[in-house]
């Protein structure tokens, strides 16, 4: 796969402004990200690690902050938005109820803490 344009340029254009619509907010939450790619999956970059992917499933989107530690930190305000669901290392959101801009802020910016040790 190729950088977070070329994924969004694959999708659906309904599909395309859900998961584009969460790279934005993380764009505007870590300007210092680049796109590029971590584990294969279309992905913003920070000081050379994945900072987040999005990616439509069949069944839902998928945010990836490339940490189970990430996950669980932001689980209270993530289970609080209908229709998500967590696992180790993966938040899941339906379309139709999309995360939150505060909530996606959030899961950035502790991910970034993580990245930078503080």
């Amino acid at each position: 796969m190729g950088t977070v344009d070329d994924y969004l340029a694959e999708l659906n254009p309904a599909d395309a402004a859900v998961v584009g619509h969460v790279y934005d907010v993380a764009r505007e939450a870590a300007p210092e990200a680049t796109q590029g790619t971590s584990y294969g999956m279309p992905a913003l970059v920070l000081d050379g690690k994945g900072l987040l992917s999005v990616m439509r499933a069949r069944a839902h989107v998928g945010v990836y902050p490339y940490s189970a530690a990430v996950v669980s930190e932001v689980a209270p305000e993530v289970e609080a938005v209908p229709e998500t669901s967590l696992a180790k290392g993966t938040i899941r959101f339906q379309p139709g109820h999309p995360l939150p801009d505060d909530v996606v802020r959030l899961i950035v910016r502790t991910r970034i803490a993580q990245i930078r040790g503080s």
